[in-house]
C-alpha cells in the first residue's frame, strides 16, 4: 500500500518486506516526515518484517486539516488504527520517536489490543514528563509555550528560506543534509502550521491524557538528548505495566536517523519475544 484515508484525509505510506509474519509501524516526530527511518527499514525487512512508515497528519500533503483540535492525541491515535484496519493488521510493534514516541505511548495505552509490543525512541511517557516539569522539563520543553503564539514561530522558523528551521536542527545535533531536508519540508504551504498544530494541540480540554501501558516496552533513552530531562527519562517506567527493558545510549535525539542499527536491534528484540 502507498496510502490510507480517514475522514476524507489521504496520508501517505511507505510499506516494505513481507505481507506475512510480524508487521510494524513507524512512526516519526517533528519536523521529520518517514523517511526518518529510511536506514532502519531494511534492518528490518530483511529481518523478515513488514514496516509501514506514515507520514503522520500534517505532514501528509493530503491531511493537513485546520484547526488544533484537529491534532489532537485521540485523533493521532486513530489515524494509527484506520492505516492498520487499511492494511488488514489485527496487531502490529508499534514503534515512535519524538512526537511518533508520544503517539506511541497512546495508542498503547489506549488500544493495547493492536499493538504486539512498544518501541519508544527518546520520549518520555507523557505522564513521566509532566511529573518532570519541576525537575529540569520544564527548561527543556520552554519552546512548547513559544510555539502557541499563532503565526509568529512560521515567520520565525521559516525566515531566510527555511534557514532558522534548519540551523536550529543543526544545533540540535541532527546532520547537516537531514536538517536541510525537513526545512525544505516544513517550508511547503501549510506544513508547518500543520505540525506547529501537534504541540497547540495540548492545550485542547477533553482529550484526554495518557494512561498506562500494559503491554511489552523497550524505551531507548540517549543521553545528549538536549529535550527531555533525566528525571522525565528516569521516571518512565513507572507507568508500564509489563515486561520494561531500557537501553540507554549515548547519543543525541535523532535516533531514527544517527543510530539506525540500534533501533533496529531494540525493535527486534521485542519482534523475537
Amino acid at each position: 500500500m502507498d496510502g490510507f484515508t480517514r475522514d476524507g484525509l489521504r496520508f501517505d505510506v511507505r510499506d516494505a518486506g513481507p505481507a506475512a509474519g510480524p508487521a510494524a509501524v513507524l512512526l516519526h516526530g517533528f519536523p521529520q516526515d518517514g523517511s526518518a527511518y529510511d536506514a532502519v527499514s531494511p534492518l528490518l525487512t530483511e529481518a523478515g518484517v513488514r514496516v509501514l512508515v506514515p507520514d503522520q497528519r500534517g505532514y501528509s500533503p493530503g491531511a493537513r486539516p485546520q484547526g488544533r483540535r484537529a491534532y489532537a492525541v485521540p485523533e493521532l491515535v486513530d489515524d494509527v488504527v484506520a492505516l492498520l484496519d487499511t492494511a488488514g493488521l489485527d496487531e502490529v510493534h508499534v514503534v515512535g520517536h519524538d512526537w511518533g514516541g508520544a503517539v506511541a505511548w497512546a495508542v498503547a495505552a489506549r488500544r493495547p489490543r493492536r499493538v504486539a509490543s512498544l518501541t519508544v525512541l527518546g520520549t518520555p511517557h507523557p505522564a513521566a514528563m509532566r511529573a518532570g516539569l519541576l525537575r529540569g522539563q520544564a527548561r527543556r520543553s520552554w519552546y512548547v509555550g513559544a510555539f502557541q503564539v499563532p503565526g509568529l514561530p512560521e515567520r520565525a522558523l521559516l525566515a531566510h528560506d527555511g534557514a532558522r528551521l534548519r540551523d536550529a536542527l543543526v544545533r540540535s545535533g541532527l546532520a547537516p543534509h537531514r536538517a536541510a531536508q525537513y526545512a525544505a519540508r516544513m517550508s511547503e504551504p501549510g506544513a508547518l502550521t500543520a505540525a506547529l498544530a501537534w504541540y497547540r494541540a495540548l492545550g485542547v480540554p477533553r482529550t484526554g491524557s495518557t494512561g498506562r501501558v500494559r503491554v511489552p516496552t523497550t524505551y531507548v533513552s540517549a543521553r545528549r538528548d538536549p529535550f527531555f530531562a533525566p528525571a522525565s527519562v528516569e521516571a518512565t517506567a513507572h507507568h508500564v505495566d509489563a515486561s520494561f527493558t531500557r537501553i540507554d545510549l549515548d547519543a543525541d535525539h535523532w535516533l531514527p536517523e544517527h543510530r539506525p542499527a540500534d533501533v533496529a536491534a531494540a525493535v527486534l528484540g521485542q519482534v523475537r519475544a
